[in-house]
């Protein structure tokens, strides 16, 4: 069962990553800027939910022209990757379903961090909501192996932390990453405190070390803005890997 888990799970994180291109084409503009709601060439993005599903091509242009954004396969790659990664360390468990769905909104969120330097409300407000919704409805299942009060009080330990160190230095950490902590504290509570302060961590860690190698490499200064949410989310992956592994 668990070889065939991971391949479904590496095909489903294949297939989603496939429609990461144009949800990132259309949010990973500056603050002030509306979301794109027409490819390059100013054709309006028509389709499932309004626009924002789908690969990003334009029927509108002509061929040769119809790809904009980003492409598709580094999104399905990473994806497919991770999801397959999560299947070994969870197994058949009910929160899996949780994290899959949440793989492919986080590779969505770290590219457009990348990209712009932003994590839309859009996308870490109904990811908090609707990881905690979901984690309540896993624990009603049989075999999971966390604890849904504990997620809620992880996501709201967590996200005052971050919110903590927005006050501290706003210069230094941005609102969106004190909104994306309340969805990461939710995950890593779901499986303990310890996994919880590992992958807390293990984020601050991987983009502090990040920045001081840009600093001497003088490719950024003190002041210079650094996306720090692909560390949050690289952080709280490896976290969910080792509470998984330690629950099995």
């Amino acid at each position: 069962m668990q070889p065939l888990l991971i391949v479904l799970a590496a095909a489903y994180g294949a297939a989603a990553g496939l429609l990461v291109p144009r949800p990132l084409y259309r949010l990973a503009v500056e603050p002030e800027e509306p979301w794109r709601g027409a490819c390059p060439r100013g054709h309006a993005l028509t389709g499932p939910a309004h626009g924002w599903l789908g690969p990003a091509r334009c029927a509108g242009c002509q061929d040769g022209e119809r790809d904009y954004g980003t492409g598709p396969l580094l999104a399905a790659a990473l994806s497919a990757l991770v999801c397959a990664g999560l299947a070994a360390a969870v197994g058949a468990r009910p929160e899996l379903a949780v994290w899959l769905l949440l793989v492919p909104l986080g590779v969505l969120l770290t590219a457009v961090d990348l990209a712009v330097n932003r994590l839309p409300d859009v996308l870490t407000l109904p990811m908090a909501g609707g990881a905690a919704a979901l984690l309540g409805a896993a624990a009603l299942l049989p075999h999971s192996a966390g604890s849904w009060p504990r997620a809620l009080l992880g996501g709201a330990v967590l996200g005052g932390a971050y919110l903590v160190l927005f006050l501290i230095s706003p210069s230094g950490m941005g609102f969106g990453d004190v909104k994306l902590a309340l969805t990461l504290g939710v995950a890593l509570g779901w499986y303990g405190w310890d996994v919880l302060f590992v992958g807390a961590l293990a984020g601050l860690l991987l983009g502090s070390c990040c920045a001081v190698v840009l600093v001497l490499a003088r490719r950024a200064g003190r002041r210079t803005a650094m996306a720090f949410g692909p560390f949050m989310i690289l952080g709280a992956g490896a976290g969910l890997v080792l509470g998984a592994l330690g629950a099995g």
